[in-house]
C-alpha cells in the first residue's frame, strides 16, 4: 500500500475498502446459504444417490427409481416400524410415497429456491 497524504485520499481509500468489505461479506453469505442448502437431509440423500449412480455407472432412470423406492421403503420402516394396525400401514405407505417422490425428483428445485432468494 502506498502512503496516504491527504484527507481526500484517506476518505477515498476508506470508501474503497468498505465496498470491498461489502462484496466479500455478500460472497460469504452466499457461500453459507449454499452450504446450508447442501446440508439439508433431502439434499444429502439426493446427492448420495447421485454419487452412487455415477460410481456404479448407472445412468438410467430405472436405477434412480429403484434406489429411490429402496430409500423410501427404509424410511417407512424407520419411521413407522412393523406395526400391525391399519392406520400405521397407511401412514407408512404415505411416508414411503412422499420420500420416494422427493428423492426421485431432480435437484432443480433447490437451485430454483436459491436463485429466488437473490
Amino acid at each position: 500500500m502506498e502512503p496516504i497524504y491527504t484527507i481526500d485520499e484517506l476518505n477515498q481509500r476508506i470508501k474503497l475498502l468498505e465496498e470491498r468489505q461489502d462484496t466479500e461479506w455478500c460472497a460469504i453469505k452466499n457461500h453459507i446459504d449454499d452450504i446450508t442448502e447442501n446440508l439439508k437431509p433431502l439434499n444429502l440423500i439426493r446427492n448420495t444417490v447421485e454419487e452412487i449412480n455415477e460410481t456404479v455407472g448407472f445412468k438410467s432412470h430405472l436405477a434412480q427409481s429403484v434406489i429411490s423406492i429402496g430409500i423410501g421403503y427404509l424410511a417407512k420402516r424407520f419411521i413407522v416400524g412393523k406395526g400391525d394396525s391399519m392406520l400405521k400401514g397407511i401412514l407408512g405407505s404415505i411416508v414411503q410415497l412422499i420420500i420416494t417422490n422427493l428423492i426421485s425428483k431432480p435437484g432443480e428445485t433447490s437451485e430454483e429456491e436459491s436463485s429466488s432468494r437473490e
